[in-house]
C-alpha cells in the first residue's frame, strides 16, 4: 500500500512546547485603597436616603422635599452605584 508524504509544519506549528502552552495570566493587582471604603459608603448613603424618604413620607418628605417621588431614584441610585464599584473589587 503506498505511504502518503507526510505534512509540512507550518511556521506557526513549529514553535517548541514552551511557545505553544497558552501563557499564564498575570495575576490581578490589589484593588484600590478607596474602592471598598467607596463602596460601602455608597450602599448605606442609598439606604438610608431611601428609609429616610420612607418615613418622613408622610408630612416632610426629606431628605430633598422639592423633587418627590424622585428621592427613591435617588437613593436607588447610590445602591447601584455601589454595585457599580463591587464589579471591580478584586
Amino acid at each position: 500500500m503506498p505511504e502518503s508524504k507526510p505534512r509540512k509544519k507550518s511556521s506557526k506549528d513549529s514553535g517548541t512546547a514552551e511557545e505553544r502552552a497558552p501563557r499564564a495570566q498575570a495575576q490581578p493587582g490589589v484593588n484600590p485603597r478607596w474602592l471598598v471604603p467607596t463602596m460601602l459608603t455608597l450602599f448605606v448613603a442609598g439606604t438610608l436616603w431611601v428609609v429616610i424618604f420612607y418615613l418622613t413620607s408622610g408630612g416632610a418628605r426629606l431628605p430633598i422635599p422639592p423633587i418627590g417621588q424622585w428621592n427613591i431614584a435617588v437613593g436607588f441610585a447610590l445602591i447601584l452605584a455601589g454595585f457599580g464599584l463591587a464589579t471591580r473589587w478584586r
